[in-house]
């Protein structure tokens, strides 16, 4: 008989693992085409929609593809001209991976998409550190480093780094800051704030990963070892 087994079929959405899957089939909380199954060999077939805790699984298997982001391209599609990030890796997988997080139109540096929705809920909670490397318009002056190193109360709302220096052997106006949201228009924001304009905008980690062998518009998909680090996170 062709098709996948529905344990397989739940694991490989991401949800659970196969033996988890194996108490939620038993437990009647899985269906398929609207039928509730308990049968742990259950073969899924083409076409039929699998659906858990209410909402429908895909069966593709969770993917992770790392992106180091040109200038000049749009994160997202919504009624955007030329160029997007989705475009340049097109040809990476089948699977209907999306961002997580944002870069700007002008920022570069990594960006990771992927279809894993426990991942992006786990890290859209608890935030992933990201270092970015700024370039101003003018020397950050030291009081104005130590105010973002403190914390930063604006609009009302506070906003907290969790690291900020000066770039080692490179002019003033070269900042490296980490910081946990998974956008990054809280870096204007800040510098905003404190009367400069941010130049440049480069993400250079990303959680475990960095640059390294990954040319500006190049792409690869997650190592093993890679996605392991993220679960100690």
């Amino acid at each position: 008989m062709e098709g996948i087994r529905l344990n397989k079929y739940i694991a490989n959405s991401g949800v659970c693992s196969r033996r988890e899957a194996d108490m939620y089939i038993a437990t009647g909380q899985v269906s398929v085409n609207s039928k509730v199954i308990n049968e742990m060999g259950f073969r899924v077939q083409p076409g039929d929609v699998v659906k858990f805790d209410g909402r429908t699984l895909n069966p593709e298997p969770p993917t992770f593809v790392l992106l180091n982001k040109p200038k000049g391209v749009a994160t997202t599609d919504s009624g955007t001209k030329g160029l997007t990030v989705m475009d340049i890796i097109a040809s990476a997988t089948k699977a209907k991976v999306k961002p997580f997080g944002r870069l700007g139109r002008n920022a570069t540096g990594l960006l990771l998409f992927t279809n894993d929705d426990p991942f992006r809920q786990k890290f859209s909670k608890k935030g992933i550190d990201r270092l970015f490397h700024i370039e101003l318009n003018k020397n950050l002056k030291p009081e104005d480093l130590d105010k973002i190193r403190n914390g930063l109360k604006i609009e009302n709302k506070e906003i907290q780094v969790e690291e900020v220096s000066y770039v080692k052997d490179a002019p003033k106006k070269e900042v490296g800051l980490k910081i946990k949201h998974t956008g990054n228009s809280v870096i204007r924001t800040i510098f905003d704030h404190l009367g400069y304009q941010v130049m440049k905008v480069d993400c250079v980690t990303l959680g475990p990963l960095t640059k390294k062998d990954l040319p500006r518009g190049r792409y690869r998909t997650l190592t093993e070892t890679e996605l392991q680090l993220f679960k100690m996170l």
